[in-house]
């Protein structure tokens, strides 16, 4: 099962986006665990993520969030704004998996 973690500024903006994404692996039937964050509290739940997926608003912490967690084994990526914007889980859970 792949546990993927969604960030943003305050945690709330990503929550739709996590439901849209259990939906799709639902129908896609995928086992994953997908919870949403604030930025800062997601040190907290580092060892409980392998992919980490960053909102466009915090798209400026992708080098830090990098250099962080990706020597840890944690995949880092920004979401597609316009994925995002159109709350497409099901395009947003495939290019995860994909990372």
């Amino acid at each position: 099962m792949k546990r993927i973690t969604l960030v943003c500024a305050a945690g709330m903006s990503t929550n739709l986006l996590v439901t849209k994404m259990n939906i799709a692996s639902v129908k896609e039937k995928v086992a994953v665990k997908i919870q949403a964050v604030p930025e800062s509290e997601f040190e907290k739940y580092s060892k409980e993520t392998d992919i980490l997926l960053l909102g466009p608003q915090v798209r400026f912490m992708l080098p830090e969030f990098k250099a962080k967690y990706e020597p840890a084994g944690i995949k880092v990526a920004v979401i597609n704004s316009a994925d995002y914007g159109m709350m497409n889980g099901e395009k947003v859970l495939k290019e995860a998996l994909a990372l």
